[in-house]
Order: structure tokens, then C-alpha cells, then sequence
């Protein structure tokens, strides 16, 4: 006759661990949880808040130039190279606008730039800086008040706007620039390039 032997318990079948032993698991795994949280929960706070502030500077921004009618950033290249507005780099302060009717098209482009780039601008253009004339505001009332651009009143420094209309023959733009060198390192430029079909 085989006796039976008596059972191990089993890894699972172990006693329950004494009261001490317990609040120490818990405290453990209390302690582990507020770690995982904290490594996780801070970085992804931070990072909503980045966001929410980034978008809130952008739509400060667009919000600005929209109400002059201006879109911040670059026209496409498309837009671009049809109007012959080859924006130099570097360029910052970049906003632009387009309209169209049945008679004429308009690219409005502002962009701020060195004056190596404003060079290299008036050379893609076909003009030189012996083109510009001192004083001259060659872009129409019409236009600065579709983009809200202000070429004189407080704020603006005498003698420091410099213009000139550059015509071509269709289909070529005619456009209609404006220096502005209140800022003696980065003159800001304006144009209005025209197309009628």
C-alpha cells in the first residue's frame, strides 16, 4: 500500500505575507506608479503646453497680417516664379496675398532682407539699385490698403523709402516695388507684381 506524500505548497499557494510586509508591497507599488506618472505626465505636459503657446504665437501673427490682407510665409513657387518675385534668402517678416478678376491678377509680397539679398532680388527682377528713386511711393493707394502697408506717418523715417515700377511687355508682370531702409542693416522690401491677361 503507497502512502500518499504530502503536498509543497505551490509558488502560488504561498500564506498571505504578515501586515508589515503587505504595506510595504503597497508603498512599493504606490512609489512605482508616481514614478511612471511623473516620467510620463510631465514631458506630455510640457509638450501640450509648448504646443498651446506655439499656436497661440502663430494665430497672433496671422491674425495680424489677415487683417492687412497678408497670409504669413512664402508664396508657392508656383506663385513665385509666375509673378517674378524671387525672394531672396535670407528673408524673414515673409507675408504675401494674392487677388484675381477677370482683368488683372495681383501678387503682393512683403519680405525682409539683407542688403546682399535685396541686391540679388533687384538683379533676378531685372533692375539695379541705380534703378530706385528716393522718395518715390510707386505702390498705389488702392494696393496699400488692400495689405494695410503704411509708408508714411509716425514711425516713418524721411528719406528712407526708395520705389520704382518696373513694366514689361505681356504676358509679363508689371511690378511695383518699394524699399523701405528705415532699418540701415535690413531694408524691407514691398511688391505688388501685376498680371493682366
Amino acid at each position: 500500500m503507497t502512502s500518499a506524500l504530502p503536498q509543497q505548497p505551490g509558488p502560488n499557494d504561498e500564506p498571505p505575507a504578515p501586515g508589515e510586509d503587505r504595506r510595504h508591497v503597497i508603498r512599493r507599488r504606490a512609489l512605482t506608479l508616481l514614478i511612471i506618472v511623473l516620467l510620463i505626465g510631465i514631458p506630455a505636459g510640457y509638450l501640450v503646453i509648448s504646443a498651446n503657446q506655439s499656436r497661440a504665437s502663430g494665430k497672433d501673427k496671422e491674425e495680424k497680417y489677415s487683417a492687412r490682407g497678408l497670409t504669413v510665409g512664402w508664396p508657392s513657387k508656383v506663385q513665385r516664379r509666375l509673378y517674378q518675385v524671387p525672394i531672396p534668402h535670407p528673408a524673414n517678416k515673409v507675408a504675401w496675398y494674392e487677388t484675381n478678376n477677370w482683368k488683372t491678377s495681383r501678387l503682393y509680397v512683403q519680405f525682409q532682407t539683407t542688403h546682399a539679398g535685396l541686391d540679388a532680388f533687384l538683379a533676378d527682377v531685372g533692375v539695379t539699385r541705380g534703378d530706385l528713386t528716393k522718395g518715390a511711393i510707386t505702390i498705389g493707394a488702392r494696393d496699400r490698403h488692400v495689405t494695410g502697408w503704411r509708408f508714411s506717418g509716425p514711425g516713418a523715417r524721411p528719406g528712407a523709402h526708395f520705389g520704382l515700377v518696373h513694366v514689361q511687355k505681356n504676358p509679363k508682370p508689371t511690378q511695383d516695388i518699394v524699399v523701405n531702409t528705415g532699418n540701415p542693416t535690413y531694408p524691407m522690401v514691398y511688391v505688388v507684381s501685376r498680371l493682366t491677361p
